[in-house]
């Protein structure tokens, strides 16, 4: 007697797909990569030291704020280790992005040849294919190598450098060497730079719990059929079925696709899915929305208020800073001296900044210091954006019996541009008794 088994009906696809969110994910991240210079959202101006930052214009000597925004970003990309396990790699990674472009180009432009030159020999197809291959992405390269040198100079100063074929200044230089390291890169290296150079596979397992979103295999049934479609698919050359924590795993999803696609066409659901731990409980019972969103213990309330706190002090770093930076110190080269009208006179040192984007004018005013004249031949001063101003001043007071030796007084420097104000206290150093000579 022969045992008939029935046939499952196929399934419905599946209702979502994660290599279209992934490579919707990688467009948005290639066009974020194009803007970020252009807009000064983030960016490196190293010529002119300078560091923009979320639309703020940084000068080097700002260098707390600097370290703050660069290790509130790479706190940025530990915690997403943490909660979300390799989803940098498989979904933001510019170096995986333009990996899969560059693999997508080639197989693409070797099935046209096929498709449209059959009448050419297998050789013939594959060098054609190969040679326009090559010359496409090197066009890509000097394009992708100018918006990453426009990270660290100016985009203008660098267009003007490739125009005139710059190979002779650090720019030029830089350029140059970028387009070859991005050439090879994108035809020898590819995926390979993820395991044998990038630390962050190996960091990754450091970073990792029992609670980190993974891709895992289930078959408790046996219902794999042995098909290796996930291996096909898999731009790492992996097989997920052995196990989630491969090195070369980056997590992207595309296996449990490919499951998905075959399994379903014979009634069976996939074998392969993302899961918060290897040992995730699957019984399809309903989780609360903190624990879908990937918080599921203490330690990712830390590293999500640890991620706060930093967000926090940045904010507020940046609200506090002003536009029109103002220094002043007195000149004690000479202590006083007296002028030829008989006042006593001391000297003061000046220094502004303006790192805004509008030209800026700071007034200095005296306050608590009597009958003081102000001997500055511009106030206020006008500072243009991007610019700094230096300069001397006196400050006279006609002699008096209130005067003392040293008299304290606030020097007020006020920013038209902002409307801020600086408040410097200062003392004013007079002849002994209100009379005597110039004192060296």
């Amino acid at each position: 007697m022969v045992t008939t088994v029935k046939k499952a009906p196929p399934l419905p696809p599946a209702t979502r797909s994660f290599h279209r969110l992934r490579k919707a994910v990688h467009l948005v991240c290639f066009l974020i990569f194009l803007a970020l210079p252009f807009l000064d959202v983030m960016r490196f101006d190293i010529p002119r030291q300078r560091f923009y930052f979320a639309g703020y214009e940084l000068w080097i000597n700002e260098f707390g704020i600097i370290f703050f925004a660069l290790m509130f970003l790479m706190f940025v990309v530990v915690a997403s280790s943490v909660l979300y396990g390799r989803v940098y790699c498989g979904y933001l990674c510019p170096q995986m992005i333009f990996s899969e472009a560059s693999l997508a180009l080639e197989n693409r432009l070797k099935r046209w040849f096929q498709k449209h030159r059959a009448n050419w020999s297998a050789k013939q197809r594959n060098r054609a294919a190969m040679a326009l291959f090559y010359l496409v992405l090197a066009v890509c390269s000097v394009f992708l190598a100018f918006v990453f040198v426009a990270y660290f100079v100016e985009p203008r100063d660098l267009l003007a450098r490739l125009r005139a074929l710059d190979v002779h200044t650090a720019g030029g230089i830089s350029g140059a060497a970028v387009t070859l390291i991005t050439f090879l890169d994108f035809t020898l290296v590819r995926q390979r730079f993820c395991t044998t150079v990038c630390p962050y596979g190996y960091l990754q397992g450091m970073l990792g719990d029992q609670n980190t979103l993974l891709v895992t295999y289930h078959d408790e049934q046996q219902h794999c059929i042995e098909c290796k479609k996930c291996v096909r698919v898999c731009q790492m050359g992996i097989d997920i079925r052995k196990s989630p924590f491969q090195i070369e795993c980056v997590h992207c999803g595309d296996c449990i696709d490919a499951c998905e696609d075959v399994l379903r066409r014979i009634g069976r659901e996939g074998l392969i899915h993302y899961t918060w731990g290897e040992h995730e409980d699957r019984t399809g019972r309903a989780e609360p929305w903190h624990r879908r969103l990937g918080i599921r213990d203490a330690k990712r309330v830390v590293v999500l208020l640890v991620l706060l706190f930093y967000a926090s002090g940045l904010y507020v770093a940046l609200s506090m800073r002003r536009n029109v930076l103002v220094r002043l110190a007195p000149v004690r080269t000479v202590l006083y001296r007296r002028a030829e009208d008989g006042s006593i006179r001391n000297q003061f040192r000046y220094s502004l900044a303006n790192r805004g984007r509008t030209p800026a004018a700071v007034v200095f005013t005296i306050h608590q210091l009597p009958g003081a004249t102000l001997l500055l031949a511009e106030n206020p001063i006008r500072v243009a954006p991007g610019a700094t101003a230096q300069g001397e001043f006196e400050i006279a007071v006609r002699p008096a019996a209130r005067f003392q030796d040293v008299n304290h007084f606030t020097v007020v420097a006020a920013s038209i541009a902002d409307g801020a104000t600086d408040t410097f206290p200062m003392t004013f150093l007079m002849p002994a008794g209100g009379a005597g000579e110039e004192h060296p």
